[in-house]
């Protein structure tokens, strides 16, 4: 079976020699959920819009389940439901109605009986005779979602789609992502918020500039990429790092109580009991240790920052 969705060396320039895609290169398995995260103009927006038939590639192939989205458009653009960044929705109109429109867009039949699940699923069932205008940001999110899934696509792309919401929203929406994944549904997401990744994602991947610069399994990639850092934590503060324990390249923080150390979880040796014998002969005296893995944050900050010193 092919891949919901692939991508192969999809390129994006414009006139004036901007390029914003630069060989892309995606395979997404159905039924997983991926997010893809990089700063602004990273690429994120110009990549699904193409895929979804809104912007038109430079070069470069993508099909969706097996469909070419240039020979095949109608098939292609059937499978996909797309959740803009924009609340652009008719303020005046209600809910039910909303909704059922979309799913006459797509030439789909008639069914009330599946815009009610989908309703439903999002908590807006309550809320279908309601008009645009009289819902809440978080409540209008949730609709452009059930517009999304109306004529109920295999792969569905959110685009930033818990920007501007409060956190307890936005957990809201992890929820029904969640959900969506069980009911089959392959999500692509695009996200700032690294934690958002982290919670939800099966793979992540990291795009700058217009390249993709990896997509890994999330556990694998912490795994992989991850430092860990011990925190020394000392009883007296220091005026500064004693030259005895340059060669370890110690952070002081924490108001000079505490020395932080760097360490690969995948070296040989971890140098910790030989740094903490160094503190020791120093005559610094311990008050705690604690360990800390470094977060997903860690990982895509040091990646970007890798990316525009190799540009420089």
């Amino acid at each position: 079976m092919p891949p919901i969705l692939d991508i192969s060396e999809l390129r994006k320039s414009y006139s004036d020699g901007f390029e914003a895609l630069k060989g892309v290169s995606l395979q997404i398995e159905a039924g997983e959920i991926i997010a893809l995260l990089g700063p602004n103009g990273a690429g994120k927006t110009t990549l699904i819009s193409t895929v979804c038939g809104i912007t038109t590639a430079t070069s470069g192939t993508v099909a969706v389940g097996g469909y070419d989205i240039i020979r095949d458009f109608r098939a292609a653009r059937s499978m996909i439901g797309l959740v803009p960044q924009e609340i652009n929705l008719e303020p005046f109109e209600k809910v039910i109605n909303t909704v059922r429109f979309s799913r006459g867009l797509f030439g789909r039949a008639p069914d009330d009986a599946a815009l009610e699940r989908i309703l439903r699923q999002l908590s807006l069932w309550d809320k279908r005779n309601n008009q645009i205008r009289e819902l809440s940001g978080g409540m209008k999110r949730r609709v452009l979602i059930a517009k999304a899934l109306s004529h109920e696509p295999r792969l569905l792309f959110l685009d930033e789609p818990t920007a501007g919401v409060d956190v307890e929203l936005r957990k809201d929406m992890w929820e029904i992502v969640e959900g969506l994944k069980a009911d089959g549904v392959t999500i692509v997401l695009t996200t700032h918020y690294i934690e958002e990744a982290e919670a939800i994602a099966d793979r992540v991947g990291v795009i700058a500039k217009g390249e993709l610069l990896l997509v890994e399994d999330k556990e694998s990639l912490m795994a992989r990429m991850g430092q860990k850092q011990l925190d020394v934590q000392l009883s007296e503060p220091l005026a500064d790092v004693p030259k005895a324990l340059h060669k370890y390249n110690l952070t002081l923080c924490d108001n000079n109580r505490t020395l932080t150390y760097s360490y690969d979880t995948r070296a040989e040796r971890t140098g910790i009991t030989k740094l903490l014998s160094d503190v020791s002969a120093a005559g610094l005296v311990l008050r705690d240790v604690v360990t800390r893995q470094s977060s997903l944050e860690d990982i895509f900050v040091g990646l970007v920052h890798d990316d525009k010193e190799g540009a420089q």
